[in-house]
């Protein structure tokens, strides 16, 4: 069975990394949504390199990529400002 979005097959494993990522972020698990989002940066690039994407599911994960890349650039404990400063 393939899971359809937008007419593009869908990667369940690059989904799976993709849920939880959110579900890190949604919990304020930053250390944990950046390891996934390393995850899923080391996933996407060895299939894509391997050829096991298409064209349209390369551009979709990419896009999605660049929009975790941004929603988490500083998604970080270090750049966490104390509350009782």
């Amino acid at each position: 069975m393939f899971d359809f979005l937008f007419g593009v097959r869908r990667n369940k494993e690059l989904d799976a990394i993709m849920n939880r990522i959110d579900s890190n972020v949604a919990n304020n698990y930053k250390d944990a949504a950046q390891e996934n989002l390393k995850e899923f940066e080391k996933l996407l690039s060895e299939l894509v390199e391997s050829g096991k994407l298409s064209e349209k599911q390369k551009i979709e994960y990419q896009n999605s990529l660049a929009e975790y890349r941004s929603k988490m650039k500083e998604f970080t404990h270090k750049d966490q400002k104390p509350y009782w400063t």
